[in-house]
């Protein structure tokens, strides 16, 4: 996990699209934690990427209870605003990837009215051994974890023109208006995912990771001799 806040965040974007070569950027949280405990190829395509920021409050918990605290959390969808609102002014090229019922559009709607002159094109399905037909700066992809991830580290490289993918999750369904997101004070307490257990209660065997598993593991790699997280920090 590197540890980073917004503003470092959007120079390393900037710098990222200056170079020429192409990045992708992980939004772990406590899920993502947990799952990578077993899957070993999300574990690798988490450690590899070129910028690991901490989209989660679990984590700013835990970096601090193992003695390494992070500056701040990172909100994958917080992180997609801002680099919006600098791709209008910079005229960098946004093409969104993915989501549900419409949110993609609405979301890329959205953007378009809150920063003028914002440059998005939207695609809801995965393309298959084919690249995008406009010139993309930077790719949001809306998936879901792990699936969004592996997609980008499958085929980033079929789409050079493409110079930075993100793995946004639910961001879309933020954005969009879709999904109401957790007020601001339950956001700085860290219990946005109790917001969203009780707008969407299917999410329980999620939440269960994020706010049970988790902690355990956190507290097993406190207080006995066990193996330090492959990719926290």
């Amino acid at each position: 996990m590197d540890n980073i806040g917004m503003d470092e965040v959007l120079q390393k974007v900037e710098d990222f699209l200056e170079d020429g070569q192409q990045h992708y950027i992980v939004t772990p949280n406590p899920e993502f934690i947990v799952r990578a405990q077993k899957d070993t190829e999300f574990r690798e395509i988490l450690n590899q990427a070129d910028l690991a920021v901490p989209d989660g409050a679990g984590l700013i918990f835990a970096s601090r209870i193992l003695g390494r605290p992070l500056k701040e959390r990172v909100a994958g969808v917080d992180l997609m605003e801002r680099i919006c609102q600098k791709a209008s002014q910079k005229k960098w090229r946004i093409f969104l990837l993915g989501g549900e019922q419409g949110a993609a559009e609405k979301t890329a709607e959205n953007l378009k009215a809150r920063y003028s002159g914002l440059l998005i094109e939207v695609k809801t399905k995965c393309p298959k051994g084919q690249t995008f037909f406009r010139r993309p700066t930077i790719l949001f992809i809306a998936l879901g974890a792990p699936k969004q991830e592996k997609w980008i580290a499958q085929n980033l490289n079929k789409m050079p023109l493409v110079k930075l993918a993100v793995g946004v999750g639910g961001a879309f369904d933020f954005i969009s208006g879709r999904v109401k997101r957790a007020p601001v004070f339950l956001q700085k307490a860290g219990l946005e995912w109790l917001w969203r257990f009780c707008c969407q209660p299917w999410r329980a065997d999620r939440i269960m990771n994020a706010t049970v598993k988790f902690p355990w593991l956190i507290v097993k790699s406190k207080l006995k001799d066990y193996p330090q997280f492959p990719v926290l920090f």
